[in-house]
């Protein structure tokens, strides 16, 4: 399969790249924020969903992803001080502000996540290099039923 590269400008398209971002791990180390710059970038290990579908063997991808024009970055849940934490991806969204400006949020498993404001969406990823087989997919538990009470 090619490298996977994508634009987003627009909450629709930010919404493809989540589902490609769905479960991906990353590193604290391996993502930061250039204020100068206006920008947070971070490099992840990216399950490949439509790899899984078209394959028996299951591959992860070294991943690229930035995020343009980004304000005011805020980390919940966990320390950006701790290099070596390792965090699964569960969605990339778009909370629209002040059009065409808003808040993105990054949402990780166990509660945590990273949020920023930016001017407009302006996100890129891109895969880096090969890919390398994975002995397992991601699973998810159920969520759990509501009790009628």
């Amino acid at each position: 399969m090619d490298a996977l590269k994508l634009l987003a400008l627009d909450e629709e398209d930010l919404a493809i790249i989540s589902a490609h971002l769905q479960d991906a791990v990353v590193k604290t180390g391996d993502m930061g924020y250039l204020p100068k710059s206006q920008r947070f970038a971070l490099i992840l290990n990216r399950f490949d969903w439509d790899q899984k579908e078209s394959s028996e063997q299951y591959v992860r991808r070294r991943t690229g992803l930035h995020f343009e024009r980004v304000r005011n970055v805020r980390f919940r849940g966990l320390d950006p001080r701790d290099r070596e934490a390792v965090l699964n991806l569960l969605a990339v969204t778009f909370e629209e502000s002040d059009a065409p400006s808003g808040e993105v949020t990054l949402a990780f498993s166990g509660g945590a996540d990273i949020r920023f404001e930016v001017e407009c969406v302006e996100a890129r990823l891109s895969d880096l290099g090969p890919a390398w087989g994975c002995s397992r997919a991601p699973a998810h538990q159920p969520a759990p039923e509501a009790s009628e009470g």
